[in-house]
């Protein structure tokens, strides 16, 4: 074989394998932060009323879960998306404390909260949607 034509191979096949890494690893995508903010600011108006804490944590983790979904982070489910987003998160154990705390209440009747577990999750939520973008 030519020198020529190995140095073509290879250059060739370095240059597909440089394409597939800036492809794997593009950047996130931006969010709209307006949208969020919007979205942020209508859960938390229910806050005043103790009924209304459930249905705030579940659509504040829905929020993140669509923040997660529009930045690319691979998964099939929210916790998987969790596990892709980690780095990316300033405080990962309150993230899963909160999504956690949302399954419960999604998947179990009459789950007691109290204020602290509530504020813990929700501010857990929003510095995941901060440490993103979205807000």
């Amino acid at each position: 074989m030519s020198t020529e034509l190995l140095i073509a191979v290879v250059g060739g096949g370095l240059a597909v394998l440089g394409l597939i890494t800036f492809l794997a690893r593009r950047p996130k995508k931006e969010l709209n932060r307006k949208y969020f903010q919007a979205k942020w600011r209508e859960l938390q108006k229910g806050l005043k009323q103790k009924e209304a804490w459930p249905l705030a944590v579940i659509q504040a983790d829905n929020l993140l879960d669509e923040a997660l979904r529009r930045s690319r982070y691979k998964g099939k489910t929210m916790g998987e998306r969790l596990v892709s987003a980690q780095k990316a998160l300033s405080d990962n154990d309150a993230a899963w404390f909160a999504h956690k705390l949302r399954n419960k209440l999604v998947h179990e009747v009459d789950v007691p909260l109290n204020q602290k577990e509530v504020q813990k999750a929700l501010t857990g939520l929003r510095q995941a949607l901060r440490d993103l973008g979205a807000l």
